[in-house]
């Protein structure tokens, strides 16, 4: 037996008791006649004392050679710590070493164990077995680990049943780019890894499973950012003889039941918003309604005044920042030029002072007088102390460069508190988006959403205005999930393929099993999926996911410690029948 306790439960109460300890050597302090050792894994760390007149000579000696992260096994007794450490759990005892076995030495490691580390993220990314030893990380799976029971109970008592589905399917290509897998058995033809096991669900539906769920890999060969990885874990969904109403009520109950089991908080309310208002609003389809600056637009009370930047706008909208009227010129100047990064992309900004007694201070006072003004503080809402921000231009680039600016806002206001949570359902999107690189329309979500049955009318004559059976849970500012009502009729199926640019060939190729499957009496159907990868962070008060992976690619894609992506080896290329032509 290694151990009779683990580093963190020994307590006053275990005085007096002979116990086995192992883990790793935080770190030691000799004093010459006395050596104390902090002993860490999992679950804490415990101090361990050496001295000369209680300890064995030979252990004492063998004490003195203990470095950082040594894997060390001790025997000894409880005692009553002198001086009691209140930061750490067990820190009103010691162990009185009386046995001390050195299980494994190491070397000094490239960064120090602790939590706050001097590792830069590069060298803890490649020595990523010593970074989750550090609490933060560690946490952060722990963390992890709570969350994906708690669905997984919250599920399975709802009669959810957990299917697995494959890993090799087919590519298709819709969607993000596919990781492709050759084939040796089948010379010149490859697999793809699921960028979702959406297909795979539905046919579970039409199987009978009726309530199907899975925490699962999927895989994008995608740009990436601070919340992307090429590999992804999803909470993945999907219900019988449902409709939309449904599915938003039992993954608000999982919602509420994540936030209740692991915060203690109770969420009742969760608004819903067209994504039509949410642009119209926020400029984008997850805003953050933790704090306000919803967006005003001044058209009607900004053009045809002069200032010819706004009468050439297709939209001119702004933002009340609440008691920024006092910001400086310089700290104004210092946000045009925010705005106008690459980033951002805004030529310029204009920006309004609510001062007091209703007098109100611009960068556009040439053109605009009071009266004009307090018609802009009416629409953005702004009140005494406030401060206007206004950007123009095309419609939707100017939404997105205001919604970036409230963001980072919000930010520097601290109004993005991470331990308050701010749900809501975006709904009613569009079905399609138009392509000016293909030229043709794509699904916003998949080719497997429904349209709103009110909008199919449209499919034919305008298509872009048909709204789809979809919708987003969106938290903090983040998409944590989102789903669809899907087809589940052949020839529905089939007129969807058809608008998205598909010949009958083609969709017969690519999803022919699929309609096949739906002439046997497939039910309505629909689901969701969650980003556990996501959710997680967001929950535990982050919106990096990295440290909530136990073995994150860096932002290349590369997984560093391992370092894959690599070359193989000429007869395995030979094997799979692929000859490579990289340009130098």
């Amino acid at each position: 037996m290694y151990r009779s306790h683990n580093c963190g439960e020994l307590r006053v109460a275990d005085v007096n008791k002979e116990v086995t300890l192992a883990g790793w050597v935080q770190k030691s302090r000799d004093k010459g006649f006395m050596i104390w050792v902090d002993l860490r894994d999992r679950y804490g760390i415990t101090q361990l004392i050496f001295d000369e007149v209680r300890t064995d000579a030979a252990v004492m000696e063998l004490a003195k050679s203990l470095g950082r992260e040594f894997v060390v096994q001790v025997k000894g007794t409880v005692i009553e710590r002198e001086a009691k450490n209140d930061k750490l759990p067990t820190g009103e005892i010691e162990l009185l070493v009386s046995e001390l076995t050195i299980l494994n030495e190491s070397q000094l490691p490239p960064f120090t164990i602790e939590d706050e580390t001097d590792g830069g993220e590069d060298i803890r990314m490649k020595y990523r077995y010593l970074d989750i030893r550090r609490n933060p990380v560690k946490n952060s799976l722990l963390f992890r680990h709570k969350v994906t029971q708690e669905v997984r109970n919250y599920l399975s008592n709802l009669d959810f049943c957990e299917v697995e589905t494959p890993y090799l399917i087919k590519s298709t290509p819709e969607g993000a780019r596919d990781f492709v897998v050759p084939s040796r058995m089948n010379p010149g033809q490859f697999y793809a890894l699921p960028q979702s096991p959406q297909t795979f669900k539905q046919l579970l539906m039409v199987g009978g499973m009726d309530k199907y769920f899975q925490i699962v890999k999927c895989f994008r060969d995608e740009d990436l950012r601070a919340d992307r990885q090429p590999e992804f874990t999803q909470i993945d969904c999907e219900m019988s003889f449902i409709e939309q109403e449904d599915i938003l009520n039992v993954f608000e109950g999982l919602t509420r039941h994540l936030l209740q089991k692991i915060h203690n908080i109770e969420i009742e309310k969760f608004p819903r918003m067209t994504f039509d208002e949410a642009m119209r609003t926020y400029g984008n389809d997850k805003p953050d309604i933790r704090f306000g600056m919803k967006f005003g637009e001044l058209n009607a009370v900004a053009q045809h005044k002069e200032f010819p930047v706004f009468n050439a706008a297709e939209l001119v909208v702004g933002i009340a920042v609440p008691g920024a009227a006092s910001y400086t010129r310089k700290e104004i100047d210092a946000l045009i030029d925010w705005v106008k990064r690459p980033q951002v992309g805004a030529s310029g900004m204009v920006y309004v002072k609510c001062e007091a007694n209703g007098q109100y201070k611009s960068s556009v006072d040439k053109f605009y007088d009071q009266a004009d003004l307090a018609k802009w503080a009416e629409v953005t809402g702004a009140n005494e102390g406030d401060l206007i921000l206004v950007l123009s231009g095309p419609a939707n680039k100017t939404r997105a460069q205001l919604s970036a600016l409230r963001m980072e806002l919000g930010n520097r206001m601290g109004l993005r508190k991470p331990n308050e949570f701010a749900p809501l359902w975006v709904v009613d999107f569009p079905l399609l988006e138009w392509d000016e690189d293909s030229e043709r329309f794509h699904a916003m979500h998949h080719p497997f959403t429904s349209p709103k049955p009110e909008d199919m009318h449209l499919l034919d004559t305008d298509p872009g205005k048909v709204r789809a059976n979809a919708y987003d849970l969106v938290l903090n500012g983040n998409e944590i999930g989102g789903g669809s009502i899907r087809i589940h009729d052949k020839d529905m199926q089939a007129l969807m393929f058809k608008h998205l640019g598909f010949t009958p060939e083609q969709a017969q190729e690519q999803f022919g099993f699929l309609m096949n499957a739906f002439q046997f009496g497939a039910p309505p159907h629909g689901g969701l999926a969650f980003g556990l990868d996501r959710l997680t962070a967001i929950l535990g008060g982050q919106e990096t996911i990295r440290d909530f992976i136990a073995f994150p690619k860096n932002n290349s894609g590369r997984d560093v410690m391992i370092d894959a992506p690599a070359t193989i080896d000429n007869a395995q290329l030979d094997e799979l029948s692929i000859m490579l032509n990289v340009k130098a």
